[in-house]
């Protein structure tokens, strides 16, 4: 299998999501599907399915795709897990669900939270996504959406939250029935950070938390962690019943499970409500 990957993907150059080009590296494809739980049989029955498909200047969306058709085959729960990164991306266009949903995974680590605050700093009013809090702390939270896995948060941004965080700090607020002042400020992001606002992250003692950094505690891994699973991960149902669901403020599989009728209320009389609960059961 090694010298016939090496033979096929010589010097292949494949799209990045944001434009640039890359070659090809069939071992991130192959950890990419180990990470997802795949054993490495199944692991090895995707690749020999997608090198003889591979062209170039081929996008990394196709070869996710190709992917994700073969392991939906071979296990749904594994595709969906290896498609993780991409429903949190659904979570779109607006940047709300997303909101909601790093709220419900603060509160699954045992935060009481709060979206969509409107919070007085030392000098002028601020709008914060997620305040989260326990009896000792009080977190701020700047939740970055990002529709284009391409698109990364880069210095601008980290030099933007934390002017705001700074001027947070500055004042005292009354959450869990407590006056007390902010213990730190998180920026959260979907995708990735630029190099450069790492660099300042850390020279700034600025928590920040991407798809994949830092190394442990990353979103990814939160997610992972607590089985927080959005609606979006769901392959019975249809982009468009996806937005709807989110449209009417349900972002989680576990609400669909608390409350079936939901998918009735939402999508319709007619809408057969069996295939969905059948996933999120085998889901949850």
């Amino acid at each position: 299998m090694t010298q016939l990957t090496d033979r096929m993907t010589d010097r292949m150059m494949i799209l990045k999501a944001d434009g640039s080009r890359e070659l090809f590296d069939p071992e991130k494809l192959r950890a990419s599907l180990l990470h997802s739980g795949a054993p490495e049989r199944d692991a090895e029955k995707v690749l020999a399915h997608i090198l003889p498909e591979l062209h170039r200047d081929m996008k990394t969306s196709e070869i996710y795709q190709h992917a994700f058709v073969i392991l939906q085959k071979i296990s749904r729960p594994i595709a969906r897990s290896y498609s993780l990164r991409r429903a949190v991306m659904n979570l779109g266009p607006s940047g709300f669900p997303f909101e909601d949903f790093v709220a419900e995974i603060l509160k699954a680590k045992g935060f009481k939270c709060e979206t969509r605050q409107t919070v007085l700093g030392g000098c002028v009013p601020h709008e914060v996504d997620v305040v989260a809090y326990t009896a000792d702390k009080l977190i701020m939270v700047e939740a970055k959406f990002h529709n284009e896995l391409g698109t990364n948060s880069d210095l601008k941004v980290a030099l933007y939250v934390k002017a705001r965080f700074d001027d947070l700090r500055e004042n005292v607020y009354d959450y869990g029935g407590a006056k007390r002042k902010v213990t730190d400020c998180w920026l959260i992001t979907n995708t990735k950070f630029s190099s450069t606002a790492i660099h300042y992250g850390v020279c700034q003692n600025l928590t920040m938390i991407g798809w994949n950094y830092p190394e442990k505690g990353n979103l990814q891994d939160m997610i992972e962690e607590e089985g927080i699973h959005p609606v979006t991960c769901l392959v019975s149902l249809s982009d468009v019943e996806k937005k709807t669901l989110l449209a009417g403020g349900v972002v989680l599989c576990a609400d669909i499970k608390k409350d079936p009728e939901l998918l009735v209320k939402l999508l319709g009389k007619d809408f057969d409500i069996k295939p969905v609960i059948n996933e999120i059961n085998e889901l949850l």
